[in-house]
């Protein structure tokens, strides 16, 4: 039996022999189920396509109240999104830590009322208590519904040879906004204040949902977009795997291709890590009709977002292609994110660093 990871989400492998064999009753109206690779289940409600998603409520105080709750919503509301449907309602579950206070919950939950607003999702339920045991990051669950209609959500069913690969903003966006973040100080003395001031904007670039709905307003299935993935765990290159594993189809992409935002490379090589296999929350990755991926192109750069078509997916006999300096090689899923040791590690120095 593949066995569970030390750390972070399950492999392919466990979730093929755990989790997927036992989802309960069968049910017609489930458009789309659960998938590796695929961030939201869709159901069939009357005439309408209603997708769902769940994730953690992720609250990390050293980010500043405000600023963990704005990236703690817009995780959950990145995935929704990835169905090509506006989010719409949110269930939320708090099981707060103990010292966790009513001025901290008051702008945790102010900044999600925001959020929120400015999405156009509203609150319809949930719970909130201080429980002994309980403890930051994790801070309870959240459920995402984005409801629209049944010809207008997107999954990698829809995908087929041929498709355009079009990723934005580029790799290691979320690493390196934590980092950012997270530890300051370490790239001020390496890189200077004016970088590392720069470097904290990326923070607010991990969220895929104007993405998402800018692209998919060029059109979907036959006549755009056929499937979004948000590129987290195993970034760029494990989120372009997944995406076209999910599709059963093979995929050829260019890194060279691929955009790269501002501070990224920097901040990678500081901390020792791939870019291109790191956490990236916020990196979306866009499968295409050839003949509309230019026009997602400009209306994702109409909007200030990064973007570039960088492949195409292509019939599974042909498998899983990089190209990386003009050269072909097996595209291999990254199986572990680089991220966590790097982070681990960056934070005992910075503890050293904030002592001395």
């Amino acid at each position: 039996m593949a066995k569970l990871p030390a750390i972070g989400k399950i492999s392919a492998e466990v979730f093929n022999e755990l989790i997927f064999p036992h989802l309960g009753a069968e049910n017609p109206d489930v458009l789309v189920g659960p998938q590796h690779g695929v961030d939201v289940g869709i159901v069939r409600i009357g005439n309408k396509a209603v997708a769902i998603t769940t994730d953690p409520v992720f609250i990390v105080p050293e980010y500043g109240w405000h600023r963990a709750a704005w990236f703690a919503i817009h995780i959950l509301a990145s995935d929704a999104v990835t169905s090509g449907l506006a989010p719409t309602y949110l269930v939320i579950d708090l099981n707060l830590p103990m010292m966790m206070t009513e001025d901290a919950l008051s702008a945790v939950w102010t900044t999600i009322d925001q959020e929120c607003r400015k999405m156009g999702i509203a609150i319809v339920s949930g719970h909130t208590a201080r429980y002994e045991n309980c403890n930051f990051p994790m801070v309870g669950g959240a459920t995402v519904f984005a409801v629209g209609e049944l010809e207008s959500y997107v999954s990698p069913r829809f995908a087929r040879a041929g498709d355009k690969i079009i990723i934005t903003k580029g790799p290691a966006i979320e690493a390196c906004g934590i980092f950012a973040a997270m530890f300051p100080k370490l790239l001020l003395r390496e890189f200077g204040k004016e970088f590392a001031q720069k470097a904290e904007g990326l923070f607010y670039k991990m969220s895929v949902v104007e993405d998402a709905l800018t692209a998919v307003k060029v059109g979907v299935r036959e006549n755009g977009i056929t499937a979004l993935h948000d590129a987290t765990e195993c970034g760029v290159l494990g989120g372009v795997y997944e995406l076209a594993q999910a599709a059963n189809l093979g995929v050829r992409i260019d890194k060279g291709r691929i955009v790269v935002e501002d501070c990224v490379d920097k901040i990678c090589r500081f901390f020792k890590i791939d870019p291109y296999k790191a956490i990236s929350e916020g990196t979306l990755i866009i499968t295409c009709r050839e003949h509309k991926a230019e026009k997602v192109v400009e209306a994702l750069r109409a909007k200030q977002i990064k973007s570039s078509i960088v492949g195409e997916l292509v019939e599974p006999r042909f498998g899983m292609i990089l190209i990386e300096d003009n050269k072909e090689k097996p595209l291999e899923h990254p199986t572990v994110d680089p991220f966590w040791q790097a982070f681990y590690e960056a934070r005992q120095n910075y503890e050293k660093l904030e002592q001395s």
